[in-house]
C-alpha cells in the first residue's frame, strides 16, 4: 500500500510584475511537487486574497512544455528549430560570442537585455552586475514606470505615500487608471472593506467599463489621453465652491493662488468636451473629493502610458494637494512605495563597478537599437551580442516589426534564458532554461505596498533549468568578470543586502516571513513637509530637476505646461487613423507570462478588439467579424467584439497575447510606438491611433 503524501504548507511570494506582490502560502507535496497556492491571512495587505492565475500556479510550473535543457539553433532564426547542448558547452559558446563582440567592436556592443519577468531583487537585478564589471551597454528602462513615476515625484519630491491599507479607513476610494480587479486585486480588498465599515464612496477612472468599474458606485469613462484635463476640472470646482483647503496649500504648496488662476478657464465644460464625460459627473466627482476629505486617491499605471503620461499622473497627485487630503489617515494620493526600503544594493548590481559614462540604450526602442538606427545607438557601436532574460521583447516591446528585423539579424548573437520557448526565444542562438521562484531563493520588495519578504527555494527545479544568479556567474567566470558576487550564493548575497539596507539578517526574516517597512504616518502623510528642500508639494514642477532622470531630458520636454494642463501632445485621431486604441492589460494573463497555461487561455478565449456598436455598424462590422487594425507602424488581424461600454471613436485590445495567436503572427504592439514620452523617456502603449476595416476570414485560420 502506497503512503500517503506528505503535504507541507510553505511561505512564499508571488515574483510577478504586479504592484502586489502577494504573500503566498504554498502546498509542497513530498518536496517535490506543489499543489494549491493561496494567499497568506498572516500579511495584513495580500490578506489571504490572491489573484485566480497565481491561485492556478501548479499548471504553470508543472507544464509539460516548460524548458528543461540548454538548446543551440538550428534552423533559421525565428524557426524554433533548435538541437539539445550540454551547459558548458552553451555557456562556452555564449562567452565566445561575447568575447569576440568585445574585441571587435568594444564591450558596448553586448547588451544584457532584462526587465521584470520575477521581482526578486537578486535574479532580476544581478545581469546589471555583469554588464557593469564588464563595462556593457547599459539599458535605460523606459517600458512600464517612467511616466508615472516621474508625474508622481514631481509633486512630491519622492516615490512614497499613504500606507495603502489606509483605503479600508477611507470616506472615498478613487480608483484612476488601473483596472485592478485584473491587475491587481488586493486593492479592491481595501476600497470595498471601506465601503463596508464606513460606507465609503468607489470611484473608478478608466477609459472603458472594465471589470473594476463593475465596483464603483461611480464610474468615469473618458477618452484616452485625456486624464489631466478632468484633474484640472475637479480642482477648479474645488477652488470655485470653497472646498480647496487654502490653509493646507499655504504651508505645503509652491504656487497655489497661480494655480488657482491658471485654473479659472478649466471649467467642467472645458473638460467634458475633452474627455467625454458628462459635466454633472464631473461636478459629482469634484464634490465627492471635496466633501469627503478622508480621500484616497490610488493612482494607477495605465492613464500614464500616454505621450503627456507625466503631466496626467502630476495632475492628479495635485488633487490631494488642493482638497488637503495628505493630512488625514484614509487620504492623500498613493502610486508605489518604491522610495521606501533604502536598498544597499551594491552586491547585487556590481554598483562599485559602475561607469557613469557607460552609454544607456533606450529599452523601448530595441527594435530601432538592433536594427542600427544611429539616434537610439547613441552613435555608438552597434549591438552584436545580447543576453536575454526575464522579458520576451518580440512579443511585448513597441514596434514589433523593427523588434522582429532586428532579431533576425545573423551577425547578432543572442543568448535567451526563460522559462518557456518564447517569440523570442525562438530568435535565440542559445536558448538556456530557467527556473521559476519556488525553484530558487530571492527577495522581494512590494511596490503597492510596503512589506519586504522572503521567495525561499521549496522544490528543486525540473531537467537542468538554472536560476539567473547561476547563468551571470557561469557567463561571468567564461569572459573574465571578477566580482565577489560572482562568488557567492543567492542566500550570501540576500542576507548581505538586508544588513546593509539595515533590515536584519536573512535569518530574521526568514523566522518573521516578512517586514514591515511603512514609515510613520507624518512621514508617510508629509505632515513634516514634502521631499523637496523647501517642503512644499510641486504645482509647477522643474521637470528637467525631478529626481528620477537616469537618461537626460527625452522627448518634446521643453515644452511642457508651467502647472497641471491638459497637454495636447498624445497621438490625435486623423481621417486616416479616426481610432484611439489602448492595449489594456487581460485578467488571466500578466504581459506575456500565464500565456503558455491552459486555463488562463480557456479564460481569455482569443485575440479580440472591443468596438462600440454604434461604430462597429457605420463601419459594416458584426460581432466576431475579422477586422484589421493599422497604422504606419504595421496591421493586426483579430476578432471585434461589440461592446457598450467603450466610447465612440476607441478601441480596447485586452492584451498580450503571443503572436502566434494572430493568423500573421503579428501581435497587437505591431501598432505601438517607440518614441521617447517626455520628460525622461517611456513608451505610450495605450496611445494609439489606428483605422479599422472588415476584412474576410485570413486564409491561416
Amino acid at each position: 500500500m502506497n503512503a500517503p503524501a506528505r503535504i507541507e504548507r510553505r511561505s512564499s511570494v508571488c515574483p510577478h510584475d504586479c504592484p502586489s506582490s502577494c504573500a503566498l502560502e504554498i502546498e509542497v507535496i513530498d518536496g517535490r511537487t506543489i499543489g494549491r497556492v493561496t494567499g497568506d491571512e498572516g500579511q495584513d495587505y495580500t490578506a489571504g486574497v490572491i489573484c485566480a492565475k497565481v491561485a492556478r500556479y501548479a499548471e504553470r510550473i508543472h507544464h509539460p512544455d516548460r524548458l528543461t535543457q540548454p538548446l543551440r539553433r538550428v534552423g533559421p532564426k525565428g524557426s524554433g528549430r533548435f538541437e539539445p547542448i550540454s551547459w558548458d558547452d552553451a555557456l562556452d559558446l555564449v562567452a565566445a560570442k561575447f568575447l569576440e563582440a568585445e574585441r571587435d567592436f568594444g564591450a558596448e556592443s553586448v547588451w544584457p537585455y532584462y526587465y521584470a519577468g520575477t521581482m526578486g531583487l537578486l535574479m532580476r537585478d544581478g545581469i546589471h552586475r555583469l554588464r557593469h564589471v564588464k563595462k556593457y551597454s547599459g539599458q535605460h528602462n523606459t517600458i512600464c514606470t517612467n511616466m508615472a513615476w516621474t508625474g508622481y515625484v514631481a509633486g512630491t519630491g519622492i516615490l512614497a505615500g499613504p500606507d495603502p491599507r489606509e483605503m479600508a479607513k477611507s470616506d472615498c476610494v478613487v480608483i484612476w487608471g488601473t483596472n485592478a480587479v485584473h491587475t491587481q486585486v488586493n486593492v479592491m480588498t481595501h476600497a470595498t472593506r471601506a465601503r463596508k465599515e464606513r460606507g465609503a464612496k468607489i470611484v473608478v477612472v478608466d477609459v472603458y467599463d472594465n471589470a473594476t468599474m463593475k465596483q464603483a458606485d461611480l464610474k468615469l469613462i473618458l477618452r484616452p489621453g485625456t486624464d489631466a484635463a478632468l484633474a484640472c476640472a475637479v480642482m477648479h470646482i474645488l477652488f470655485r465652491d470653497g472646498l480647496a483647503d487654502r490653509a493646507y496649500m499655504a504651508r505645503y504648496a509652491d504656487k497655489p493662488e497661480e494655480l488657482e488662476a491658471h485654473l479659472k478657464t478649466r471649467d467642467p465644460v472645458w473638460a467634458a468636451a475633452i474627455t467625454g464625460l458628462s459635466v454633472e459627473d464631473i461636478e459629482a466627482f469634484a464634490r465627492l473629493v471635496g466633501e469627503r476629505k478622508r480621500t484616497f486617491l490610488r493612482l494607477g499605471y495605465g492613464f500614464s502610458r500616454q505621450r503627456n503620461g507625466a503631466v496626467a499622473m502630476h495632475a492628479t497627485a495635485s488633487i490631494a494637494t488642493v482638497a488637503g487630503s495628505w493630512k488625514y489617515e484614509g487620504g492623500g494620493a498613493f502610486h508605489s512605495n518604491s522610495a521606501i526600503f533604502h536598498w544597499r544594493k551594491s552586491l547585487i548590481e556590481g554598483l562599485d563597478a559602475l561607469d557613469p559614462e557607460m552609454r544607456k540604450l533606450d529599452q523601448s526602442q530595441i527594435g530601432r537599437v538592433l536594427t542600427g538606427e544611429a539616434q537610439a545607438l547613441r552613435g555608438g557601436a552597434p549591438v552584436k551580442a545580447m543576453l536575454v532574460q526575464n522579458t520576451n521583447p518580440v512579443s511585448v516591446a513597441p514596434e514589433q516589426e523593427l523588434v522582429k528585423a532586428g532579431f533576425a539579424r545573423e551577425d547578432l548573437f543572442v543568448c535567451v534564458h526563460e522559462q518557456f520557448m518564447t517569440e523570442t526565444a525562438q530568435y535565440a542562438d542559445i536558448v538556456l532554461p530557467a527556473t521559476m521562484f519556488m525553484e530558487h531563493d530571492d527577495v522581494y520588495q512590494g511596490g503597492g505596498h510596503q512589506f519586504i519578504q522572503l521567495g525561499p527555494k521549496l522544490i528543486e527545479p525540473p531537467g537542468e533549468c538554472r536560476s539567473n544568479h547561476a547563468v551571470i556567474c557561469g557567463i561571468a567566470r567564461r569572459v573574465g568578470a571578477r566580482h565577489r558576487g560572482f562568488e557567492m550564493e543567492p542566500r550570501e548575497i540576500i542576507d548581505w543586502t538586508l544588513r546593509e539596507s539595515g533590515w536584519g539578517s536573512l535569518d530574521d526574516l526568514e523566522a518573521g516571513k516578512w517586514i514591515d517597512a511603512q514609515p510613520p504616518f507624518d512621514k508617510a502623510h508629509f505632515i513634516d513637509g514634502f521631499a523637496w528642500r523647501d517642503g512644499k508639494f510641486r504645482f509647477s514642477p522643474d521637470w528637467p530637476k525631478v529626481p528620477l532622470a537616469n537618461a537626460g531630458p527625452m522627448g518634446p520636454w521643453a515644452q511642457m505646461p508651467a502647472f497641471p494642463d491638459q497637454w495636447d501632445v498624445i497621438e490625435s485621431v486623423t481621417p486616416e487613423h479616426p481610432f484611439r486604441l489602448a492595449t489594456s492589460p487581460a485578467r488571466s494573463f500578466l504581459n506575456s507570462s500565464f500565456t503558455e497555461t491552459p486555463s488562463s487561455k480557456k479564460r481569455e478565449g482569443r485575440p479580440e478588439v472591443m468596438i462600440h456598436p454604434d461604430d462597429a455598424r457605420e463601419a459594416g462590422i458584426a460581432d466576431g467579424d475579422w477586422v484589421r487594425l493599422s497604422n504606419a507602424r504595421g496591421a493586426v488581424m483579430l476578432r471585434a467584439r461589440l461592446f457598450a461600454g467603450v466610447l465612440r471613436g476607441v478601441l480596447i485590445a485586452e492584451s498580450i497575447w503571443p503572436n502566434a495567436a494572430y493568423p500573421d503572427g503579428r501581435g497587437i504592439n505591431t501598432l505601438t510606438g517607440a518614441d521617447a514620452a517626455a520628460p525622461y523617456g517611456g513608451a505610450a502603449f495605450h496611445d494609439i491611433h489606428v483605422a479599422i476595416a472588415r476584412i474576410d476570414a485570413p486564409e491561416s485560420v
